[in-house]
């Protein structure tokens, strides 16, 4: 018997409902020969929990025989089945108890009753039991089954008759012949399926000849009939067959069939079969197609990774079919249309590409009149920005029809959408010098539909750096003017407050000559911070000094509140770091503007009114009209390109050189650095992903490549995809001396029970192997080990008792399921019986040891990741749980300091190289990682190397979805700058 078919013993806890009362045996007895059937059926339910338990109950086994066997009930002839399954059938000498003779003349007479049902659920039963004296009085019986009327019996007989070969095949020899004249005279189908899988299993050249005689007819086969066809095909390709033709032929045909799972096992065979280009592209589309009628969205990501890997094996083979592919864009999950387009872009050619952008294009469209969820519709447009954006740098030619298109979304209410598209633009303006007219014009036209500080930012950059002609100055900053109004901005806010003064005045004023010319007597009366008014309905009413300071900010956030430019409205809320980005713009376009005029007065007037631009800006940012003051940095950052227009009139000094240099050829190199960068990385990632494996002419040949057959690579990838599964793969590549480092101890040298464990990590659970040494001259007996876990682990299953000879050991396996990624901890302790060496206490009396805890490393669980700006950003507001770790290590070097960290905690630096390089005293990144579960770990760095040079101080933020995550890795970082200190 396999180990994978080895009897799973499970440990049931008592019913709650018993109230915790343990009955005896005698009860238990008077129970079954006195109580009713119900009672009967309780009382048996609680013997087999107790036998599952470990107390077997054998002085009841008579008492069930006489009082529960013959009762017709039938829920009781199920519980029976139960029992008798795990109960104790054999005696201390390995013989069959005389009782079970009784047991068999009962079995025998249910597989001969005239209800089909109870035949059904005997032979069923039969399945389970695995004693050859109790099956073969019952041989004949079986047979005899195989010819019965009803269809369940004989399926069930089938199975049984299967059941029976496997383990004792000598009770059943001619088990293969029977099942073959079998199949020839049956009708059913699931009969028919059933004994296929008998022959596949025990005589497979006598299912593969039934096979060939079915000729034509697979395609009109039941279901379960075709499934287990294309089983016995896959075992049967696994040698050189001679049938292989007729077994492609035969798959194929089936990547028609109307069931998915068929379809599904057809495909995923078929490339195991051939690798044929047709083969591949039969596989391909009839994949594409469960992807696109299959409901279920779990099943559509499976069958999306396993096309994937089918294009990463076959590379531009499957490239055609990627317009099929682009249907999967129709189901409503955003996971599926994720991934379908992720697949999608690599497939994409300078063959289809234009096909590809059209069709993205047109869903693009539909995301603005869709009535669906406004969120989602929000989500798949800034998805389909992206996947454009890469196809257009990717593809030169479509970058011309796409951006144009894309830059109507500039003016888009969703923040995150219109950012994907300036950041498209800039990137195309920047590739693409044959565009940049066309696109600046377009950009400079869209500038009053801008919503967003960040797009307006990314628009004015371009502005500023792209505007090259005269002409394109000049519109540029007819356009400004109209996104930020009338300058100076506070002298025309307060011009406004006064008006809405003005108004409100008068108005007071009309109402005071009513109510003076209707008081009683004109005599004169004295000032008082309080006066009457009359209202509008003839009422009077009291003004005071803080009415009329109400009414007055009142006034003031009217005006706040009223319709502005956009760019003005973004000015008064507040955001003045956009402020400081059209300083530069406008200092960009005046110092250009310079170099190509030869208008001086021209220049003049450009320069002065930007210059008056910007001191407003500052001027409005510290007056009562701004929501929030403007910031330090800002007002420096603005008033030195005031300082760089101011001597620029000049235009003498190396100042002057300098800063025209920086404003005008610097700021864009630097972008055209981090673009090229991009790229490199992109290229490395490609060449990471594509790399194959060279041998050169020179090099040794090693034995093991001349037994290897790429034919069995193909046959085998079911199985070696079963290893992955079960995580024998990974045990495989753990060499010794990775095994030695995850030795845990558990014990000390001194105990009486000696223990270590190996920590062997899977994906999803934990394989605690167990080595016990026995350091006594006793025999110890009853030795357990018993596991306790806190964090998000659960102990699987309890481990076995021993009985432990003097200086032997044993090794005990627990395995633990991890469910999320939190640094669990694992203890427990050993118990047995038995003297220890201590002589304190007598022999039978229970022992402990204590074990030392076992951390589980969160490190297992979480791998480097990447993610955009703009998700970062995203994640990083979402996420709610914060934990801040303060730097405090002896690493004197910045840089040092980060690779470090992103060492110790398996996370990836998302913040370019170009942004890092250089020695400036501070250093800023943001990292990024993701668990095996699919959760998310954000963290910012944020340090500074102090004056002396020795000292580097700040702090690591870290945010993550779950508290567990980010206590684990502020632990993992602290306990990282401790490790280094001691270095």
């Amino acid at each position: 018997m396999s180990s994978s078919e080895a009897i799973a013993y499970t440990v049931v806890a008592p019913d709650p409902s018993s109230d915790g009362i343990e009955l005896s045996t005698q009860d238990l007895r008077n129970n079954l020969q006195r109580g009713s059937d119900e009672v009967k059926l309780e009382t048996l339910r609680r013997i087999i929990v107790s036998t599952l338990n470990g107390s077997p109950q054998p002085n009841l086994l008579m008492p069930i025989i006489q009082y529960v066997l013959p009762s017709r009930n039938k829920q009781l002839k199920k519980m029976l089945h139960f029992y008798w399954e795990v109960c104790p059938k054999l005696d201390e000498k390995g013989n069959l108890k005389q009782e079970m003779i009784l047991v068999c003349n009962a079995i025998r007479n249910d597989l001969q009753h005239p209800n089909e049902y109870i035949r059904g659920s005997t032979l069923r039963f039969l399945q389970k039991v695995k004693e050859p004296e109790l099956l073969e009085p019952l041989i004949p019986t079986i047979r005899q089954c195989l010819e019965h009327r009803h269809s369940y019996v004989r399926k069930n007989a089938v199975f049984c008759v299967y059941s029976i070969y496997q383990q004792n095949e000598n009770l059943i020899v001619d088990a293969p012949e029977l099942m073959e004249t079998f199949l020839a005279a049956e009708a059913d189908t699931t009969c028919k399926r059933n004994a296929f899988v008998l022959l596949c299993h025990t005589a497979p050249e006598r299912a593969v000849q039934y096979f060939l005689g079915l000729g034509d007819q697979v395609a009109s086969q039941d279901e379960l009939m075709q499934l287990a066809i294309i089983e016995l095909i896959r075992k049967d390709c696994r040698g050189e067959s001679p049938n292989r033709a007729r077994y492609i032929r035969a798959v194929s045909e089936l990547l028609a069939a109307p069931s998915h799972s068929v379809k599904y096992e057809a495909a995923t065979t078929l490339t195991t079969l051939t690798q044929n280009a047709a083969a591949v592209k039969a596989t391909a589309s009839a994949l594409i197609e469960l992807i696109v009628k299959e409901s279920d969205n779990n099943v559509k990501l499976i069958v999306l990774d396993r096309l994937d890997a089918l294009r990463t094996k076959h590379e531009h083979v499957i490239d055609p079919l990627v317009m099929d592919l682009l249907r999967v864009l129709s189901s409503p999950d955003m996971d599926v249309r994720r991934k379908a387009l992720r697949i999608a872009l690599e497939m994409v050619s300078s063959r289809n590409i234009e096909e590809v952008v059209l069709l993205l294009k047109k869903e693009l469209m539909k995301t603005v009149d869709s009535s669906a969820s406004q969120e989602k519709n929000l989500e798949y447009r800034q998805l389909l920005i992206q996947s454009i954006h890469t196809c257009a740098i990717k593809f030169s030619e479509v970058a011309s029809n796409v951006v144009h298109v894309l830059m109507e979304f500039l003016g888009d209410s969703n923040n995150p959408s219109a950012v994907d598209v300036i950041a498209f633009v800039r990137e195309v303006v920047e590739k693409f010098p044959n565009l940049r007219s066309s696109i600046v014009d377009k950009l400079l036209r869209t500038l009053t539909d801008i919503k967003s500080g960040k797009v307006f930012r990314g628009a004015l950059w371009i502005v500023g750096e792209y505007c090259a002609s005269i002409e394109d100055i000049k519109e540029a900053m007819q356009q400004i003017r109209k996104v930020i109004g009338e300058v100076p901005v506070l002298a025309a806010e307060e011009r406004l407050l006064e008006s809405s003064t003005a108004e409100a005045d008068g108005a007071k004023e009309e109402a005071d000559a009513a109510s003076s010319s209707s008081a009683l007597g004109g005599g004169a009366k004295p000032s008082s911070s309080a006066a009457n008014r009359v209202r509008a309905d003839g009422t009077y009413a009291t003004e005071t000094a803080f009415s009329s300071e109400a009414n007055q900010a009142a006034r003031l956030e009217a005006v706040k509140n009223a319709s502005k430019p956009p760019l003005r409205s973004l000015l008064l809320l507040g955001d003045f770091y956009t402020g400081t980005v059209l300083a530069s713009t406008l200092t960009k376009l005046v110092l250009r503007f310079a170099e190509l005029s030869s208008d001086a007065a021209a220049k003049n007037s450009l320069r002065a009114e930007s210059m008056l631009i910007m001191t407003s800006i500052v001027r409005v940012g510290q007056s009562k009209f701004s929501a929030s003051p403007i910031d330090e940095d800002s007002t420096e950052r603005i008033m030195a390109c005031v300082e760089t227009l101011a001597s620029s009139i000049q235009e003498v000094g190396p100042e002057s050189k300098e800063a025209k240099e920086v404003f005008l050829h610097d700021t864009k190199a630097a972008y055209t650095k981090m673009v090229e960068h991009e790229q490199a990385k992109a290229a490395e990632k490609l060449a990471k992903e594509t790399k194959v494996v060279k041998v050169q002419p020179d090099d040794l040949l090693s034995f093991r490549q001349f037994s290897k057959k790429a034919a069995d690579d193909a046959a085998e990838e079911y199985e070696r995809e079963l290893t992955q599964a079960t995580g024998a793969a990974e045990a495989a590549k753990d060499d010794f001396i990775s095994k030695l480092a995850r030795v845990v101890q558990l014990t000390g040298f001194s105990d009486p029970v000696y223990a270590e464990a190996y920590v062997n990590v899977h994906q999803f659970d934990i394989l605690l192997d167990v080595l016990v040494v026995n350091q006594t001259a006793e025999t110890l007996q009853n030795l357990s080990i018993e596991f306790a876990t806190l964090g998000d682990l659960k102990l699987v299953e309890r481990p076995s008792n021993y009985t432990l000879a003097p200086y032997s050991y044993q090794s005990i396996k627990a395995t633990i399921k991890v469910s999320s990624t939190e640094t669990g901890v694992i203890f427990g302790n050993i118990i047995y019986e038995g003297a220890a060496g201590t002589g304190t206490q007598s022999a039978g009396d229970s022992k402990c040891v204590v074990l030392n805890d076992i951390h589980i490393d969160i490190m297992d669980y979480i791998h480097p990741a990447y993610c955009n700006e703009s998700q970062f950003r995203a994640m990083w507001t979402e996420f709610e749980w914060e934990n801040k770790v303060n730097v405090n290590t002896s690493i004197t070097d910045l840089r040092e300091y980060l690779a470090h960290i992103m060492k110790s905690t398996n996370m990836s630096c998302l913040t370019p190289e170009a942004s890092l390089a250089g020695e400036c005293g501070f250093l800023s990144a943001n990292m990024y990682a993701r668990s095996l579960f699919g959760e998310d770990a954000l963290a910012n760095l944020s340090i500074e190397l102090l004056p002396d040079g020795k000292t580097i101080q700040g702090h690591v933020r870290i945010r993550s979805k779950t508290q567990g995550i980010a206590l684990s890795l502020g632990d993992k970082i602290t306990l990282a700058q401790k490790n280094a200190s001691k270095e």
